[in-house]
């Protein structure tokens, strides 16, 4: 039997990193969502393109080339963007580019016909409570904003990126307020989601937990 996994929660909480594990022990395929708006937040600033400008963003989807790779590597017209679209600037315009609901449409849309199939992991900030209602396991994944702060400089400063710890922190800050106010699809908990707080997990700790939850429901 296979089912859908549904990992939502706020940025830097480990949701790509736990989905990517997950996905290699079930055999399942990760779609990272949340690259998806990296993406088209990427798209728009390459093309100079304002990220509250609706229809010329859909306009953008509409017309280029997005590939999502069960390995987590993400081409824009062949091109592989996959770094590109972890830049803070690029995150903080994906925060912005979420908000837009004909965007979200579009999106949600590409996400739910891909899923249909089951046997997929998708991570982001609505997934349970939006894009896959009817996920059969739905975990609702945090941690401090200060751990999550200091994942993401550590990660920075392993790939030769930006690291500058206080910035990150605020930048986190200010992504949680808008990702959990947008009037559109905000970032909460679904009511029958698990919540875990991984702040003081490892990623495999994590995994484990997520891998009993399924086991029980499978």
């Amino acid at each position: 039997m296979r089912i859908n996994i549904a990992i939502d929660g706020p940025s830097a909480a480990g949701k790509s990193s736990v989905s990517d594990m997950l996905a290699e022990k079930l055999g399942y395929t990760h779609l990272d969502t949340g690259g998806m708006y990296r993406s088209v937040a990427y798209l728009a600033y390459k093309h100079d393109v304002e990220t509250d400008d609706e229809d010329k963003v859909v306009s953008l989807i509409l017309n280029n080339r997005f590939e999502f790779k069960s390995d987590g590597q993400v081409l824009l017209n062949g091109e592989d963007i996959s770094e590109a679209i972890r830049k803070e600037e690029i995150s903080m315009a994906a925060s912005n580019v979420s908000k837009n609901p004909k965007v979200r449409e579009a999106l949600v849309a590409m996400q739910q016909n891909i899923a249909k199939d089951k046997g997929y992991i998708l991570d982001g900030r609505d997934i349970g409570t939006v894009v896959l209602k009817d996920a059969e396991v739905k975990i609702y994944l945090t941690a401090s904003a200060e751990d999550r702060a200091l994942r993401r400089y550590e990660q920075n400063k392993a790939k030769g990126m930006e690291a500058d710890y206080e910035k990150i922190l605020k930048e986190i800050k200010i992504r949680d307020h808008q990702d959990m106010n947008r009037s559109f699809s905000p970032l909460k908990k679904a009511d029958d989601a698990y919540e875990i707080d991984s702040s003081k997990l490892t990623i495999e700790e994590v995994v484990a937990k997520i891998m009993d939850i399924v086991a029980k429901k499978i």
